[in-house]
């Protein structure tokens, strides 16, 4: 066997042999998404590079791969308040956040995702300031165009939150310096405090302040608790359909 100091870095190895015929050795292969990272036997949820139609170079995601045992994509979490989601358009457009805790995956990136590649599924995970917990489930989800409209169809309705997404369906994108809403008064953004699918403004807010009380620019799921109910916790999550 080699010295270490001559040992050959490859991807995914962390030597070889100097007797093995590396000729033979394959790259690592490039999973679609999550759920075939988990089909290949990575159970545990965490960061994985994955290579979606359209990402050459890969795409670093948080794999959930608890949920129902399918292996999905966070694209938002909140859960502390340690990042800022009061954001403009530019920053919501790449994403923000830290994947292993707080962050948007970024609307160029569902785009690229959703809007060509198949069928998506979108799941939503939801926790109280009781830890009573629920969710909900739509079987067409879709982000397209330069002002990343939502397409969001077929509510599942075994899901336990309500739906409060809905009612946002074939809305733009709004940030605080781009009103795409159809609120005359004011922009729903600035109003509220975060980025999102605003109408005139809201049925869920899941991009606003995070805090606990009753506030209407919190975190906000109006068909689970009213909007003078905050979130403590929320994840968005796609997959594959």
């Amino acid at each position: 066997m080699q010295n270490r100091a001559d040992f050959t870095t490859h991807y995914g190895s962390v030597y070889f042999d100097d007797d093995v015929d590396t000729s033979l050795f394959s790259v690592p292969p490039r999973f679609r998404g999550c759920d075939e990272v988990l089909q290949a036997g990575q159970a545990v949820s965490g960061i994985y590079t994955i290579f979606p139609a359209g990402f050459n170079d890969g795409l670093q995601v948080y794999c959930d791969m608890e949920t129902d045992g399918v292996g999905w994509i966070v694209i938002q979490r909140r859960q502390d308040g340690s990042v800022d989601f009061y954001r403009n358009w530019a920053d919501y457009q790449v994403g923000f956040g830290s994947l292993s805790g707080e962050f948007w995956l970024g609307n160029d990136n569902l785009r690229s995702l959703t809007e060509t590649e198949g069928k998506w599924q979108l799941r939503i995970d939801l926790e109280d300031w009781e830890s009573n917990t629920a969710w909900a489930e739509y079987d067409d989800f879709q982000i397209h165009g330069d002002n990343y409209i939502l397409q969001v169809n077929s509510y599942n309705t075994n899901s336990t939150a309500g739906d409060s997404l809905t009612r946002h369906n074939g809305m733009m994108f709004s940030t605080n310096d781009r009103d795409k809403d159809i609120y005359d008064y004011d922009s729903c953004a600035r109003l509220n405090k975060g980025g999102w699918w605003y109408r005139a403004c809201y049925q869920s807010n899941l991009n606003g302040r995070f805090g606990q009380g009753e506030f209407q620019d919190h975190i906000v799921w109006l068909a689970w608790k009213s909007d003078y109910y905050n979130i403590k916790r929320c994840a968005m999550k796609i997959k594959s359909s």
